[in-house]
């Protein structure tokens, strides 16, 4: 068995398209712009690229992008002042503040400053609330395309076993809410699992997201199972150079899987793509219309 391989690239390029056909008929039918306010604090490279092509991927799909540069020793409060600010700007329908921050910054405050409505990044607490007790709020960008991607490939879910390997509040937990949003019954995997492949082995889905270089050997991975490799590791090659791999041992588990993501270019560019549709989302809700069909 060869898996198939679930291109993420084609994913995301398919969702921002529909994105800028929602933006079209936001303008036209209800004069509405949905807006994008990205907060970069210090000149961390990968966080510097990262908001550069949210940047040109909002302005892509027709939407306002604001940004917002702030020095690394920017002091808590200022930060704060200017989440303020955006929350009070009707033109700004959605928020993320690039984590992660300076020390001296407490990334749980600015976070929970932010107004509920638009937190596209799902962080809030009120946000994790309703996802994990069944309401409606906003769902972290990469945990839903991970399910968007496996909903694509498995259509109806109800009933199959999903293994969730990490537990990081950003992707593993509401990965795993999701999950069992969707009727699957999940296993929620971690540093202190006890043998940590027969748990995998029993698995129709394997999400992997722990940040552990190949972490998850492909011997483990079930006969027919989907994988979803969340995990970026860069990692050293003998010639001195590197390269990105995954958490999951990719070649040796695309022999037992039906399916698996790649890293790179799996689960890494629907972040941004879902980012934008959060975006539209939470412009819909504050506008009180329906999200536009395409």
């Amino acid at each position: 068995m060869t898996a198939d391989v679930i291109d993420g690239k084609a994913f995301a390029a398919k969702i921002k398209l529909d994105v800028a056909k929602q933006v079209v008929i936001l303008k036209e039918q209800h004069g509405i712009v949905p807006g994008l306010a990205v907060v970069l604090v210090g000149e961390d490279p990968a966080s510097q690229v990262y908001v550069r092509n949210k940047n040109k991927s909002t302005k892509e799909a027709g939407m306002n992008s604001f940004e917002h540069r702030m020095l690394p020793d920017v002091s808590e409060a200022e930060l704060l002042d200017l989440v303020k600010k955006l929350n009070e700007d009707p033109a700004v329908h959605g928020i993320l503040v690039q984590l992660p921050l300076p020390k001296h910054i407490n990334e749980a405050a600015v976070i929970d400053a932010i107004s509920p409505d638009k937190d596209v990044d799902g962080f809030h607490v009120i946000n994790s609330g309703l996802l994990a007790t069944g309401g409606q709020g906003m769902v972290p960008c990469t945990p839903q395309g991970c399910i968007m991607m496996l909903k694509d490939r498995l259509g109806d879910m109800s009933g199959l076993e999903a293994v969730v390997i990490g537990r990081s509040n950003i992707v593993g937990k509401p990965v795993a809410q999701l999950l069992l949003n969707e009727n699957c019954t999940v296993t929620m995997a971690h540093s202190r699992t006890r043998d940590l492949a027969t748990v995998v082995g029993r698995a129709d889905i394997v999400v992997a997201a722990v940040g552990v270089p190949e972490l998850v050997k492909g011997s483990w991975i079930k006969d027919g199972a989907t994988v979803i490799d969340v995990g970026v590791n860069r990692i050293e090659k003998a010639d001195g150079k590197t390269r990105l791999i995954g958490d999951v041992e990719y070649d040796e588990a695309a022999k037992h899987a039906s399916a698996i993501t790649p890293v790179p270019g799996g689960v890494g560019p629907m972040t941004i793509a879902v980012l934008l549709k959060s975006t539209i989302v939470a412009a819909c809700r504050q506008a009180g219309i329906e999200e536009p069909e395409v």
